[in-house]
């Protein structure tokens, strides 16, 4: 796989935070920043999907999540 570079501007209080993260698990600023993406890429995904499906679970009455969890489980 072919890396690619990606510059970003972050704010002082969030340099400090990725810097005391780092710390505390040992892991590079650019490990930690890659994960952050991969789980927010994740994310939008997900909402993205949700609001897809939300009409058709609405129409056969599962309303809420513990609707749907009730039904799977």
């Amino acid at each position: 796989m072919k890396a690619r570079t990606l510059s970003i501007r972050i704010d002082d209080e969030l340099d400090r935070e990725l810097d005391r993260a780092c710390a505390a698990t040992g892991r590079s600023r650019g490990d930690l920043v890659r994960d952050a993406l991969r789980r927010q890429l994740r994310l939008v995904r997900f909402e993205r999907l949700r609001g897809k499906v939300l009409p058709f679970a609405e129409a056969a009455g599962l309303l809420t999540d513990e609707d749907a969890y009730a039904l799977i489980s």
